[in-house]
């Protein structure tokens, strides 16, 4: 029954798929999967649904409300723009590998609970690495492997923190959350590391440039702005994100203008847009967190034209 799958698992079934597609074929269902998902995500209802029970805690596949749709709804638009350039790729690995990274990010944006939510955290990481190190070149192998490491350490932190967490509350529900306790701590940064936080932000310069150029847009689009999701969701109104955005903002700046490398400069200018995104959560005011989402929107549509454009 389409009217309760949830979307990520649309394009997990399709990332089993492709790789046995050739030619027109390919493409055609290439461009059909995000179509699919679109029909798909408007038809679901609204609320909190798809559940199942792990170790006596209630979790949930699916929290559809105004802010998991938008995100859902930007992730389709480049998703689909996303294949439709990449047409003249022959990998149909690569496209395996994009299909359920982008169906991590679409499960961690409607997952209801943390166990959910980890488990496409991860999903997302795994997929990741095998965009960067199809391009098959030294640096590429040897950024990928720095990225895979920095986001497993960023996966242990994040599931230490969900483990204290469920067990101090005694449930695994993904709702707002205060910095009151060590396990909140540890899934803020968890978060904050694939936000790419001053300080946990160098995977991010130095794996994307060296992604294929498929992989460089889809990477532009998911791993942080999935993160930028989970701190609107799980802690606006923290104050200590106001610093750490005026920061993030600032600081890639003067690393962007002394490089001669544009796929670098543009990695730069991601941090900095994620900046203003992270003031804005910072606030926490309505109007606030509208205007980050809105520009989330936008940067995830400019920035991705950008790659593309760099090609």
């Amino acid at each position: 029954m389409t009217n309760v799958l949830p979307p990520a698992f649309i394009f997990i079934i399709a990332g089993l798929i492709v790789p046995f597609l050739k030619g027109r074929a390919r493409n055609i269902f290439l461009t059909a999967v995000p179509i699919v998902t679109f029909i798909n995500l408007i038809s679901l209802p609204e609320g909190i649904s798809m559940g199942y029970s792990y170790f006596s805690y209630n979790m949930h596949l699916l929290r559809v409300d105004e802010l998991s749709l938008i995100f859902g709804y930007i992730f389709l638009i480049i998703s689909f723009a996303s294949f439709i350039y990449g047409y003249h790729v022959k990998n149909n690995w690569e496209f395996a590998a994009g299909l359920f990274y982008a169906g991590g990010a679409l499960g961690v944006i409607f997952a209801a609970d943390l166990i959910t939510l980890y488990f496409f955290w991860e999903l997302m990481t795994v997929a990741s690495v095998f965009l960067i190190w199809a391009r098959n070149t030294d640096r590429s192998i040897g950024s990928g492997m720095r990225y895979f490491l920095f986001h497993l350490v960023g996966g242990v932190i994040l599931l230490i923190g969900i483990i204290l967490q469920i067990k101090q509350t005694g449930s695994a529900a993904f709702n707002h959350m205060e910095l009151s306790s060590l396990s909140t701590y540890l899934i803020f940064i968890g978060f904050g590391i694939n936000c790419a936080w001053p300080l946990l932000h160098t995977w991010l310069v130095d794996a994307y440039p060296e992604a294929t150029i498929l992989g460089t847009v889809l990477l532009s689009t998911f791993t942080t702005k999935t993160a930028i999701y989970t701190l609107v969701r799980g802690f606006a109104g923290t104050e200590i994100l106001i610093f750490i955005g005026a920061a993030m903002a600032a600081f890639p700046i003067f690393y962007a203008v002394i490089e001669n490398d544009l796929r670098r400069v543009l990695a730069y200018s991601l941090i900095n847009q994620l900046g203003f995104m992270v003031v804005g959560i910072g606030i926490g005011t309505p109007l606030a967190l509208n205007g980050t989402v809105a520009h989330v929107f936008a940067d995830i549509l400019f920035k991705s034209l950008l790659f593309m454009g760099m090609g």
